[in-house]
């Protein structure tokens, strides 16, 4: 197998959740079943690939022996195209040949946050370059792009320091455009209706059908509508770009979902929606909180709050303080992480009658519960004893509080009680959170949750005696296959 020839397994297939777990653990027993279910691959072509005997692959599959030898690793990586970080490996020899001879066709669009400007018009116009781009990119570059690199550092950081300055005024706006106010409220009613939905959800299913919306929002403002009609385009573009950015990084696509979360950013700046704005960059936190980057994630939030005209409302000033909490306990910082969860809670306490926008209106006592027993949760993997009776009663509030209509956030909070209970040493209430965290999993179409699922199949490996832990084991598979 060299660089000219192509691997055996499509994209897609190593793109797999269980199959990357199988590789990275070389679980090969696992890794050629799946690749045996899902890539249509004989055990004779992994055999021929592998250059192992027909017998040997059998015998692997069927748990009879174990691949130890390094050797013999690096022949399945090389034989069957598998990339050597995700079997812990050195980048093999065949990838730089290969990426110099099939090399992918990157979009033309530049990275929103190369240009300093933040003029309206140059909103408008990254907004259809990305868009598009988006829209015509095929499965074989959507798998390329997870492997696309976020930005991070000084290099993001400072690229934000214009949404700290006052909005411009389009200075193209020479006639009356063809929408209504009514128009763009309806606009923005499918917007609103795009986020309830992954709210729901999660998953990637309906995000072609979001930067479509987006595209064509894009389009009307180069129509060069009044002032009102434009602000108010400029609104349901970061609604709609903070949704896609959402939906993207639900699929793993993580450079994509950087790329929308910036552009919703220039937006609400445009639409001087300046609470909004704060919101994308907590979202924007969250996700560098994902990628192990705390320092960057706690810069973020302090540039939202720094950005706040007065006092924000009380959701969004809980939930910054939140991400904010999130941020020091990533850090190893539990005082900073217990002050800021109390100012949360204190801020949260202070909700009165006033409006706050729809998109906040999520930000109430359970989702405080279920965000501070995830963090809890996190500490709790460190130091079982001081945090993961503290972590667990605080999901049960949430589940109890918001329930299984909650989707996604239902999914995540069940499957973090069920590892609060491995972690206790409570192996018969961890089976059963882990059949309902299962259960509930199955509903969503969210690859974060099914990542995190996949982190409770550790715990049940080596219990094999117990049948009610294999009988869990079993589901959490079928859920991680389907």
């Amino acid at each position: 197998m060299d660089a000219i020839t192509p691997g055996l397994l499509a994209p897609e297939v190593l793109e797999r959740d269980d199959v990357k777990r199988a590789l990275a653990e070389h679980d090969f027993a696992a890794a050629f079943s799946l690749m045996k279910k899902w890539g249509g691959l004989s055990q004779n072509r992994i055999a021929a690939a592998c250059r192992l005997t027909p017998g040997k692959v059998s015998s692997i599959i069927g748990g009879r022996q174990q691949v130890t030898s390094f050797e013999v690793i690096c022949r399945i990586a090389d034989g069957l195209h598998v990339p050597g970080r995700m079997m812990g490996l050195a980048d093999r020899p065949w990838e730089s040949r290969s990426e110099a001879l099939d090399p992918v066709q990157k979009p033309a669009t530049r990275p929103c946050s190369e240009d300093s400007s933040w003029q309206p018009s140059t909103t408008v116009r990254l907004a259809g370059e990305l868009t598009r781009s988006d829209l015509v990119m095929d499965r074989r570059a959507a798998t390329r792009t997870l492997a696309g690199a976020t930005l991070a550092g000084a290099s993001l950081l400072d690229s934000l320091d214009g949404w700290l300055g006052p909005a411009r005024n389009s200075q193209s706006v020479q006639r009356r455009g063809r929408l209504s106010e009514r128009q763009v409220q309806e606009l923005e009613a499918t917007a609103r209706a795009f986020r309830a939905w992954d709210h729901r959800f999660g998953g990637g299913l309906r995000r072609k059908a979001v930067v479509g919306q987006l595209n064509e929002v894009a389009g009307h403002l180069e129509e060069h509508q009044s002032p009102g009609v434009e602000r108010g385009l400029f609104r349901v573009m970061a609604y709609l770009g903070g949704t896609a950015a959402t939906m993207a990084w639900d699929s793993g696509l993580h450079k994509q979902a950087q790329n929308y979360y910036l552009l919703s950013l220039r937006a609400a700046h445009s639409a001087q929606d300046v609470a909004f704005g704060a919101n994308v960059l907590a979202g924007m936190a969250r996700q560098m909180l994902y990628r192990d980057r705390p320092q960057d994630a706690l810069e973020l939030v302090h540039l939202a709050q720094k950005g706040m005209s007065g006092k924000p409302g009380a959701r969004l000033c809980a939930m910054l303080h939140t991400r904010e909490a999130w941020a020091y306990a990533a850090m190893g910082r539990p005082a900073g992480f217990k002050r800021a969860t109390s100012e949360a809670a204190e801020a949260l306490a202070g909700v009165g009658t006033d409006d706050e926008p729809y998109w906040i209106m999520y930000f109430d006592e359970a989702e405080l519960a279920g965000v501070t027993g995830g963090r809890l949760l996190e500490m709790a993997r460190q130091d079982p004893p001081a945090h993961a009776e503290a972590a667990a009663q605080n999901i049960r509030g949430a589940l109890t509080t918001r329930g299984a209509e909650a989707g996604r956030s239902y999914a995540l909070d069940m499957i973090g009680l069920a590892e609060c209970h491995f972690l206790m040493g409570d192996v018969s209430g961890a089976v059963d959170h882990s059949h309902r965290a299962a259960d509930a999993a199955a509903r969503t179409q969210s690859s974060r949750v099914r990542a995190q699922l996949g982190q409770l199949y550790p715990y049940m490996v080596g219990r094999s005696a117990s049948r009610s832990v294999g009988e869990a084991r079993e589901k959490i598979r079928e859920v991680l296959s389907s």
